[in-house]
C-alpha cells in the first residue's frame, strides 16, 4: 500500500513543482519556455512572500516522491478573492484521489479564514481537471481566447463562491 502524504513546503519543491509543470504543459501542449519561466517566477515570488495566515501551499507525497500540489494565494483574498494556483498531479500518481484531495485542503483552508470566493485560471482542454473542480462547485464564470506561450488557448475563469 502506497504511503500518502500531504504536507507544506520543504526544500527543493519550487523547482519540483515548476519542473513538473513545465515537462508536462509542454509534451502534451506544447507550451515553450515562457511557461516554465513564468511559473517558476512566479511560485518563488509566491514562496518568498508566503504569510501562512493568508497562503496556503500543500505538497503531495506517494512514497516520500513528489506527486502534486496546490497553493491558495491569499493576498487580495477579502478583495477578489483567493486564488488557486499551481494545481497539478504527476500523471503517474493521476486517478489516485490526490487531485480531489488537494483541492479539498486548499478549499478547507480558504473556508476556515472565511475567504468568500476562491478563483482560478486554467484554459480549455483540461477536462479531467474542470470535472474536479465542478464537483468542488467552481463554475466558470469567463473565457477568452489568448496567443499565450507559444499557443492560441482559450482561457477560463472558474469561481467558488461560498
Amino acid at each position: 500500500m502506497p504511503e500518502i502524504k500531504i504536507g507544506g513546503y520543504y526544500p527543493g519543491v519550487v523547482g519540483k513543482i515548476t519542473q513538473l509543470h513545465a515537462i508536462y504543459y509542454h509534451e502534451h501542449w506544447r507550451f515553450d519556455v515562457s511557461f516554465e519561466t513564468q511559473v517558476g517566477q512566479e511560485l518563488s515570488i509566491f514562496v518568498s512572500e508566503f504569510d501562512g495566515e493568508r497562503d496556503g501551499l500543500w505538497v503531495a507525497t506517494v512514497n516520500d516522491k513528489f506527486a502534486g500540489a496546490v497553493a491558495i494565494d491569499g493576498q487580495h483574498a477579502m478583495t477578489g478573492g483567493a486564488r488557486l494556483r499551481w494545481f497539478i498531479v504527476d500523471p503517474e500518481f493521476q486517478d489516485a484521489g490526490l487531485g480531489n484531495r488537494l483541492i479539498s485542503r486548499a478549499i478547507q483552508f480558504c473556508r476556515d479564514r472565511n475567504y468568500s470566493k476562491i478563483f482560478l485560471w486554467t484554459f480549455e482542454g483540461l477536462d479531467a481537471a474542470r470535472r474536479l473542480y465542478e464537483r468542488q462547485n467552481f463554475r466558470l464564470r469567463e473565457t477568452h481566447e489568448v496567443d499565450q506561450w507559444g499557443q492560441r488557448i482559450t482561457e477560463q475563469k472558474f469561481e467558488l463562491i461560498f
